[in-house]
Order: C-alpha cells, then sequence, then structure tokens
C-alpha cells in the first residue's frame, strides 16, 4: 500500500501538467498526437458529515485505470491539493480526459499525506489535528486498489462520455481522539471509484474560460479542479438559461445576457460554474449551470482570496473563522500547500463602504457591507497582509475588495413556530457550534441574537404544525448585521428526518473478526456487545447524534429499499492485495462479506448512508463501506 515517490519525480509531473495546458480543448496528455477515443467524466465527493472535521488537506498524485488484460491508463497524472471538506455539500467535476476505448476492471489512487493539514471541529472552534497511520506513524504516500464490480466494469466506449465518481470517505477513514492535546486523527483511508449512473447530483466545474456562444446558450471553458493553477483536465460545454445567475467582475446577471458580458473576457480568465451533468451522448460532455462565477468574482491574479464563516464583527472589523487563504491566481510560490491553500481558524478581515457585496444565486442590487453578519459562510477577495517572520497570513483588507455571501446552514431544534417564522435552539451554525460565535451587535435596539432562541424567518414555508423539539435543517442567509430579528432569513426549511443520515459505528483494540450478528441478503446486524465495539456507534443527524445501544437491539441495515442504481457498497482496506472492492449489487456484497470474515480480517469502521426507519428499526442505505484493519508492519 505504501510508497513514496521521490519529490523531483512529483514536480516533474506537474510540469507536464503545465504542458498539458496548452492543449486546449483536449481531452488529455497522453504522450501521444492522436486523441483517444472516449471520456470517463470524474467527479469527486464525499458524502461524510462536516461536523467531525473543520478542514482536511491532501493531495491526490494520481488515479489510475486497469483493463482486463492489466494494461494501465492514468488519466489523473498532475498531483491534484484538495480539502475533502469542501466536497461534502457540492461534488467537484474533476476532469474529463479522452481515454482508450476499453473495458477497466479496476483503479488505483494514489493519496499524499506528506504536507496534508487536518483541523477537527471542536466545542465549536477548528483545533488542528496531529494525523498518524495505523501503525502510529506520520502518515506518507499510499497507493490503494479499488476493484470495480465485476458486472459493472467501467466501459469507455468510442465518442461516448461516462462518469466515474470518486468518493475518500472521511468518517470511514478516520478516528478521532480528543483526550490528547493537541488531537490526534488515525486515517486508515478508505476511497472508493465506481462508475456512476448520470443524475442530478450538484457540482462545481472550476476552470478556465475558452470561448461563449450565446446563439447555442453555452459556453466551453476548460477543467481545472480544485485549487489547480496549470492544468487542462479536459473540455466542458456549459448550457445557460434565462435563469442562470452570472457574476462577472462583481457584476450581477441573470440568463444569456451574462454570455454576452463573457464574451468581453480574456481567454483563459477563472470560471466556476454550479450545476449538474447533462448529455453525456458525446466525446465532450455538457453541463447544465445554475450559477456562474467569472475573473474577480471567484480568482484573480492581482488580489488574495479567502472563504470562510463570520464568527464576530465589531463595525468594520470582521473575524474570519474556518477560513481557506486562496494567493493570486499564477503567483510564484503558489503550488506551495500551506501557503497556496493555507487553512486558518481566525483571520481578521477590515471591509468598508467601498466593498462590493453580493450574494450567490441572487439578483439583490442594494446589498452593502451591514449585510455581513455573525454566521454568514462568505468568499472575499482583498489585499492580504503576510507575516514577513512566518510568511503567514495575518490580516485581510477587503476594502475595495468583493465579498461574495453564500449559502449557510443552520441546524436547530424547534422551540416554536408561526406560518412564515421558526424560533430554533441552535446545534449548528455554518457547520460550527454556536459557542465559536460571538453576537454582540446582530440585533436591533440591544436585541442581539441568542442561539438558545434563534428566529427564522422562513418566507411561505409554514412549520407551525411540527412538535416541538422537532430537528430541523434551514438554509439561507444570515439577516444583516444589527437588524436581529429575525436573525436568519431561509431559503429552505427541512426535518431532519428527510435529510441525509449517516451511520457510524468503530471498532477498538485491533479490530473485531466477528462484528455482526447477522449477515443476510436482506441486509447486515452489527453485534453491539462485542467486546472490541468501540465509543462511536450512533446515528447522525446533522450535528444531532443518536447512540445505537440506545435501541432495543442493533438496527438492520439494508439496502432493500433504496434505489438499485445507487448502490455502492464497498468492502476491504488498503493493505490488501485486492485493496477495496466495490459492489453495485447486493448479492455479491454479502457473499464477499461472508467471505471477508472468516475469522483473519479485521474491522475498522462501518459507514452507511440513508435513512433511518424508527418504526421498523432499519437503516435503508444506498451506500455502505465496511473499511477493514489495515495489516501493519514494524
Amino acid at each position: 500500500m505504501r510508497f513514496v515517490r521521490p519529490l523531483r519525480a512529483r514536480r516533474a509531473r506537474a510540469l507536464r501538467g503545465v504542458l498539458c495546458a496548452a492543449a486546449v480543448l483536449l481531452g488529455a496528455c497522453h504522450g501521444t498526437s492522436t486523441i483517444p477515443p472516449g471520456t470517463p467524466v470524474m467527479t469527486m465527493g464525499d458524502f461524510s458529515n462536516t461536523a467531525d472535521f473543520a478542514s482536511y488537506v491532501v493531495a491526490i498524485d494520481a488515479i489510475t485505470y486497469v483493463d482486463s488484460a492489466g494494461n494501465v491508463v492514468t488519466p489523473l497524472v498532475t498531483p491534484e491539493t484538495v480539502d475533502l471538506t469542501k466536497v461534502t455539500d457540492i461534488a467537484e467535476l474533476v476532469e474529463a480526459p479522452a481515454i482508450p476505448n476499453d473495458t477497466y476492471v479496476s483503479a488505483s489512487i494514489a493519496l499524499d499525506y506528506t504536507l496534508a493539514s487536518v483541523w477537527i471541529n471542536q466545542n465549536g472552534e477548528p483545533v488542528r489535528a496531529t494525523l498518524l497511520d495505523a501503525a502510529g506513524l506520520v502518515p506518507s504516500i499510499y497507493t490503494i486498489k479499488i476493484t470495480f464490480d465485476p458486472k459493472h466494469p467501467l466501459v469507455v466506449t468510442n465518442g461516448v462520455s461516462n462518469r466515474v465518481h470518486v468518493s475518500v470517505d472521511l468518517a470511514s477513514s478516520n478516528s478521532i481522539n480528543t483526550s490528547t492535546s493537541p488531537p490526534t486523527v488515525t486515517v486508515q483511508a478508505f476511497p472508493t471509484i465506481t462508475p456512476a449512473p448520470l443524475d442530478s447530483t450538484p457540482l462545481r466545474a472550476r476552470g478556465v474560460f475558452v470561448v461563449s456562444q450565446p446563439n447555442d446558450s453555452n459556453f466551453i471553458m476548460n477543467l481545472r479542479p480544485f485549487y489547480d493553477l496549470a492544468s487542462a483536465l479536459g473540455a466542458l460545454f456549459v448550457n445557460v438559461t434565462d435563469k442562470t445567475y452570472f457574476n462577472v467582475n462583481g457584476v450581477t446577471y441573470i440568463g444569456t445576457s451574462g454570455l454576452t458580458a463573457m464574451n468581453t473576457q480574456q481567454v483563459n480568465v477563472p470560471v466556476v460554474a454550479y450545476g449538474t451533468l447533462d448529455n453525456l451522448s458525446g466525446i465532450t460532455p455538457y453541463f447544465n449551470a445554475t450559477q456562474v462565477y467569472v475573473g474577480t468574482s471567484q480568482e484573480s491574479p492581482i488580489a488574495e482570496y479567502l472563504s470562510g464563516v463570520v464568527s464576530a464583527r465589531s463595525g468594520a472589523d470582521i473575524t474570519l473563522s474556518d477560513a481557506t487563504f486562496l494567493l493570486p491566481v499564477g503567483f510564484p510560490y503558489a503550488n506551495n500547500i500551506d501557503l497556496y491553500s493555507g487553512y486558518y481558524s481566525t483571520v481578521p478581515v477590515t471591509v468598508a463602504p467601498s466593498t462590493v457585496v453580493s450574494e450567490d444565486g441572487v439578483d439583490a442590487p442594494n446589498l452593502s457591507i451591514d449585510s455581513i453578519s455573525v454566521g454568514q459562510r462568505v468568499m472575499l477577495s482583498g489585499n492580504a497582509t503576510i507575516d514577513t517572520t512566518t510568511g503567514l497570513l495575518a490580516s485581510m483588507d477587503a476594502s475595495f475588495g468583493q465579498v461574495r455571501l453564500q449559502s449557510t446552514p443552520v441546524w436547530g431544534t424547534l422551540n416554536s413556530a408561526t406560518t412564515n417564522s421558526v424560533t430554533l435552539d441552535v446545534l449548528s451554525l455554518a457547520n460550527f457550534a454556536p459557542q465559536g460565535f460571538k453576537f454582540a451587535g446582530t440585533g436591533a435596539a440591544g436585541q442581539d441574537v441568542s442561539p438558545d432562541n434563534y428566529v427564522v424567518n422562513t418566507g411561505s414555508v409554514d412549520e407551525s404544525a411540527l412538535a416541538a423539539n422537532t430537528l430541523l435543517q434551514a438554509q439561507g442567509i444570515v439577516a444583516p448585521f444589527g437588524s436581529a430579528p429575525p436573525a436568519f432569513n431561509a431559503t429552505a426549511v427541512t426535518q431532519g428526518s428527510a435529510t441525509l443520515q449517516q451511520l457510524v459505528i468503530e471498532w477498538v483494540n485491533g479490530g473485531a473478526t466477528k462484528p455482526f450478528t447477522s449477515i443476510r441478503s436482506t441486509g447486515l446486524v452489527v453485534d453491539l456487545a462485542n467486546a472490541d465495539l468501540g465509543s462511536t456507534h450512533f446515528i447522525r443527524t446533522g450535528p444531532a447524534t443518536l447512540d445505537l445501544k440506545s435501541l432495543q437491539q442493533s438496527p438492520l441495515i439494508t439496502w432493500v429499499g433504496a434505489p438499485p442504481s445507487q448502490l455502492v457498497l464497498a468492502i476491504g482496506s488498503g493493505t490488501l492485495t485486492s485493496g477495496i472492492s466495490v459492489f453495485n449489487e447486493a448479492d455479491e456484497f454479502v457473499s464477499a462479506v461472508n467471505t471477508t470474515f472468516n475469522g483473519s480480517n479485521k474491522i475498522f469502521r462501518l459507514v452507511a448512508y440513508g435513512q433511518y426507519n424508527a418504526t421498523t428499526n432499519t437503516f435503508v442505505a444506498a451506500r455502505i463501506n465496511v473499511a477493514l484493519e489495515e495489516v501493519t508492519t514494524t
């Protein structure tokens, strides 16, 4: 599982990615002048609830596919730095390279932890953690094999695109120990790669602008995912409608007028589109955009950028927490992970009346810095002050920059409700517990926000019939600073039981060889009395957890009732010869589980994603990961 690539080899491969970037509109760079005939459209997303981690930055060195004859193609050859917590709410469109038309039976992914930066969410604040591997050592670089379901291999066809989904599941891959100072995170990476159906998964497509085609209601971009500065990882046609929101250099547009504005932009200006995949019938995929950000609204060669959540404000001075810092495009040392995608627990930011303020996805022309309040997620640009001694970010001045207000989640239990309002006892705001925020100044006439009685304007949504203590999630925008109540304006309100839930169980003492009391065609039942069961055994709904041991009996973890086309059932570990095996049908998965637990292999974690039915005591899951304990050598 483990190998270490010389640094010069990694730099050489990164340089190759720069050279590939010159091949505008080509699917990939493979050292040949012939364009191969099929396109695996690679998306990356993790279903993990982000309550545990504030930031989890690693590098993906390479992804390869292997056909039945053992031939290897490497569609992803340029190392990509990624914060895995950023691909939980929305997945990333990584690349659309052309590769040989073939049937591929397995894949591998090289995960580089040598410069990893991991922060956990503890008591409402980000806390940096020490990362260890299964042997208690500093993690390095791991190459993990993923075997596709024999009945569902990756088939790349001439002139056609196929979606492939990659997940490095944080809940399945990590064990957190907060009893130490600093806390430790033990990693046993559990990635999955599988052919995936074309569906309505929300995606972010980042890259550079090529050409706008207003007559066809689309534009063409080349993909540069995550924080990439140089690669060209395939072309994408981006469709827009008369409702698509554009933000071009701080100016907002709706519909095809945004395409006209894009025509004034130079080739290779940064662009980000949010939406879903559309037509995969050709070698170049199509994408339906709901929001598009162009130029300085996203990235710029003359400004620095921060994304995060406002945790406090006093006048024009803002404290930004959970902050990711991005240097200007093309900055000389911008490929240094510590400087280019640096994560900071807090950063002081200054705004001014000259700051341009907008709300993502909404044409709201009358916004000002008064619209920026505590709890709001933002992306902002400005001029950074760098500490000359440490080389790290000291502060940001956004007086002549931009602030984008981004959709923010709030979770809480219901205190009371009227036809257009709810009052919540907040459990988390922007994924952080309320004790991490200072609400001074948020209310009108001294009525500062109280997280115990957090008033949410629900608009036309009437929740007045709900019982007290019902768990709710609201998505929306925090009310302007100094204006509460209400504290929050919701665009959507969802009962917690209707959201994607997560079942997580961990074993200790090196794992358990007999973790289940039942393995049958309809599902798995975990032995909650097993002596090696750890303290982690719950069903999580947002920030709330239900202890499995509080139930009358262990629930049936079943795939019966889940959409068959969405089944991703995985078992294995990076140290097995077969690596991690992914199944898209239940029968083969059940057989693999029975074969695996033969008295030698031990389980590390079980994670499932779906819905819990308290009446039947079943957890219906389309995705189940059975992560085995890694075999370590001393």
